[in-house]
């Protein structure tokens, strides 16, 4: 699925046809700084009836929020220089536990995903409007 984004608003069509297709616990986020990985996620997570208030987890690396169908993780794995790390912080349990990991930066990780199913999302940011693909 193929979308352009040329306004704040146009997210909203996005997370609405995003979310009937999401299988998968796993949600990977590629995209350059900012590209909207994070707006996309306030987005998603306010249309799964999330309250909290929705942050990027640059310095965290990891946020927690609380939704109707059950736990989402928001990861930013730009900052971990290795796999190494990426296990140090405990990333297993996180994926074992919750309705949804989203995880900007995902390359540290990807090759550890194989023989799991997930979705990747790809942002693009041409400077004028963005260009998100969903698999």
């Amino acid at each position: 699925m193929n979308y352009s984004i040329n306004t704040i608003e146009d997210w909203q069509e996005v997370v609405d046809s995003i979310i009937p297709e999401l299988k998968h616990n796993i949600l990977l986020l590629k995209g350059n700084l900012g590209a909207g990985k994070t707006t996309f996620t306030q987005f998603l997570l306010k249309n799964m009836g999330s309250k909290d208030e929705v942050n990027s987890p640059t310095y965290s690396i990891v946020n927690e929020y609380n939704t109707e169908k059950g736990k989402v993780y928001h990861f930013d794995l730009y900052r971990l220089k290795n796999i190494e790390e990426v296990y140090d912080i405990g990333i297993e349990e996180y994926l074992d536990n919750s309705f949804l990991c989203i995880i900007e930066w995902p390359e540290v990780y990807e090759e550890e995903l194989y023989g799991l199913n997930y979705h990747t999302m790809s942002i693009v940011n041409t400077g004028e409007y963005r260009e998100v693909s969903f698999d």
